[in-house]
């Protein structure tokens, strides 16, 4: 009896031992981070879905734009012989190899958690994000083919830093000047979405990017109709997610779902969000509330926000 006692407590051991350890492997896993580009992709509750279809979706037009990825070859070679080694041996021969090739190359997209649910983030890596998820929307816009069923919006992300709103003035002082520092010069809107964060107050940050773009060049105009750019800024968690993109009015806020659409209505208020809340952009403040199939999320709170035109 007390073998077999010693026995049982033994396997309940191991069980539990081994559900500890893949509790701290899940922990583990990769998440969006300050210093990472890539693409915002939201969607309808379906993320496996979504995160298939985005790796497909962007593959087809990065093949496309830069060719097809190309992938160093696994210079490991197994045997029967191989197989049959010692643990030891094989573990220090496999560190040495690892060791002899450098770093792990990285995948051209890698899906990471985004830290808010309904949302997924793709790294990007040796390539325009920006570049890339025009490129998708300018074709879906002129051939009206629909090629995803649950991705609803795909915004580019171009530079990421800690989401305090000092954090982030600091951040846009350099980042916006390729765009609007003299001699340059645009008309603008800045779209601002937070997902599971609170510590930012919505004007503050409004007003504060529209300070810096005022101050860049004083011919920086407001156009809330049909602006040449597109600030966005995107908040979740503790990341803030920035890109300047053009067209974002023509292709229904990089709605691949509305783009696609021959007879889309002109009014705003059609637009199905990506989420609950409201969506404000620089100038005015636009409340999607309502009508707009959005549903609140307790685990998931989000709000769209935007604020004043910075004149």
């Amino acid at each position: 009896m007390s073998a077999a006692h010693s026995e049982s407590r033994k396997r309940n051991k191991k069980r539990y031992a081994g559900g500890h350890h893949h509790s701290k492997r899940c922990k583990g896993a990769r998440e969006l981070e300050v210093g990472m580009n890539g693409i915002l992709i939201t969607c309808n509750m379906n993320e496996k879905k979504c995160t298939a279809e985005a790796f497909n979706l962007l593959n087809e037009y990065a093949d496309q734009l830069y060719g097809p990825e190309k992938l160093q070859e696994d210079g490991g070679s197994s045997s029967g012989e191989e197989e049959e080694e010692d643990v030891d041996v094989a573990l220090k021969k496999e560190v040495a190899q690892l060791r002899a090739s450098g770093p792990k190359q990285e995948r051209r997209f890698q899906a990471l958690d985004s830290g808010a649910n309904n949302v997924i983030f793709i790294k990007t890596n040796s390539l325009e994000s920006d570049e890339l998820v025009h490129h998708i929307l300018s074709d879906l816009h002129s051939s009206k083919k629909k090629k995803s069923r649950v991705i609803l919006r795909m915004l580019p992300v171009t530079g990421t830093c800690k989401a305090f709103q000092e954090d982030i003035v600091k951040y846009l002082t350099t980042f916006l000047e390729p765009w609007f520092k003299t001699p340059n010069s645009a008309t603008y809107q800045i779209a601002f979405k937070a997902r599971n964060s609170s510590h930012n107050k919505r004007d503050d940050i409004i007003k504060a990017v529209a300070g810096l773009v005022g101050k860049m060049n004083p011919k920086n105009k407001v156009d809330l109709t049909n602006p040449q750019l597109t600030v966005i800024v995107e908040v979740i968690k503790a990341v803030c997610c920035v890109s300047v993109v053009k067209d974002y009015t023509l292709y229904r806020k990089y709605n691949v779902q509305e783009v696609v659409k021959v007879h889309a209505s002109k009014s705003d208020k059609t637009d199905p969000d990506d989420g609950p809340g409201q969506e404000v952009e620089v100038g005015r403040e636009k409340t999607e509330e309502s009508g707009n199939g959005g549903h609140e999320s307790p685990e998931n709170k989000d709000t769209d926000e935007g604020g004043v035109d910075g004149e």
